[in-house]
């Protein structure tokens, strides 16, 4: 197929998944559903690509959804957050431990029960980032589609539960600072507009070049929160451009189940639902310990401790009005230590394991 055929079905197939993503949004919004504008794309869009139908992830728009949820999260970051920092200490001392926890039993799930080869099996359990994940798996000779699976299923169903369960059981939804505070386009003048924007594109920029974990989202929180302190400026981006940006996280997140069908890859997903349900207990048991050790909300704890995305537990974070610049220093220390570590662990673990008996 030529070069621009093959461009025009893509773009096609990315706007196929666009426009199913937002009816998902909607009728999850209709229904009531927690956090509807990135559930319901999320579970249309996977539903759709299971059923073979022609959608692609709209990875163009992903450069742009994502430095605005930075700047959304940066808006919601307080000078009062940093007489915080104290409180977070058992948090910093256990993660790494909950890592080592979390990535042990997972791995147990995919080798013992799954029977997949070592290097597949370590880099699917790892709760890194997918894309650094599959990198790292692939490099070192790890079934690069399995491990794609396990990390988009554990993102999607770690979301799902979490979302479901604060809304359907604990019966919160959103906090004022989520959907119920309508943010209107015209409750900003041109100077907010630039200076998000200007947060948006410098903060994604300058964190890139200095090589800042999760930079698409940190480097403009970093600096969104900096001119929201400094008084530069007061409100948060429309809520338009939020849902917009959430619709666009849950349908890319969907779209990744492109070309797989429930026949195909079922075990491979209940082996990811199994790991990740065994990495929710854990996390459960690390929040209650948090909790009782430094005063931390359980809720919040979970959340921090939750082994879904960056990104999308950010957002959740945020609907569920629970401190966002806790729960997203947490992820982010999770996927730079699993990147930094990880690759180490596993030479030294390939060394010693195949090492001749003395």
């Amino acid at each position: 197929m030529p070069l621009a055929d093959r461009s025009r079905t893509q773009l096609r197939a990315q706007g196929l998944a666009v426009f199913i993503g937002i009816i998902g949004g909607i009728c999850a919004y209709l229904a009531g559903l927690p956090l509807p504008w990135m559930l319901g794309p999320m579970m249309v869009t996977t539903v759709a690509a299971m059923l073979h139908v022609p959608v692609q992830a709209p990875i163009r728009l992903r450069p742009i959804a994502i430095p605005v949820i930075g700047v959304l999260l940066g808006s919601s970051v307080t000078a009062e957050i940093f007489g915080l920092l104290q409180q977070w200490i058992f948090t910093l001392i256990a993660l790494p431990v909950y890592l080592a926890v979390a990535s042990v039993v997972s791995f147990a799930v995919y080798r013992r029960l799954g029977r997949y080869d070592r290097i597949t099996a370590f880099y699917a359990a790892m709760p890194g980032g997918l894309n650094e994940m599959l990198l790292l798996g692939g490099q070192a000779g790890g079934d690069e589609r399995r491990i794609a699976l396990a990390h988009a299923a554990r993102v999607l169903l770690v979301i799902v539960f979490v979302a479901l369960f604060f809304g359907l059981v604990l019966g919160v939804t959103s906090g004022t600072r989520g959907a119920t505070r309508w943010v209107p386009l015209n409750a900003l003048v041109w100077t907010d507009y630039a200076m998000l924007a200007g947060c948006a594109v410098l903060g994604n920029w300058s964190g890139t070049r200095l090589g800042i974990p999760a930079a698409p989202v940190f480097g403009p929180m970093i600096l969104s929160a900096a001119a929201h302190i400094a008084g530069l400026v007061t409100v948060s981006p429309p809520t338009l451009f939020i849902i917009a940006a959430q619709i666009t996280m849950g349908t890319i997140i969907g779209s990744r189940f492109a070309g797989a069908t429930f026949a195909q890859v079922g075990r491979d997903i209940l082996l990811a639902a199994t790991a990740s349900g065994c990495m929710l207990i854990v996390a459960t048991v690390f929040a209650l310990t948090i909790g009782w050790a430094s005063g931390i909300p359980i809720s919040q704890a979970f959340l921090a401790f939750s082994p879904g995305g960056l990104t999308e537990m950010a957002l959740l974070t945020l609907a569920l009005d629970q401190d966002v610049t806790y729960v997203s220093v947490m992820h982010i220390l999770r996927i730079t230590c699993i990147i930094g570590v990880a690759p180490a662990v596993f030479g030294l673990w390939v060394a010693r394991s195949d090492k001749p008996p003395l």
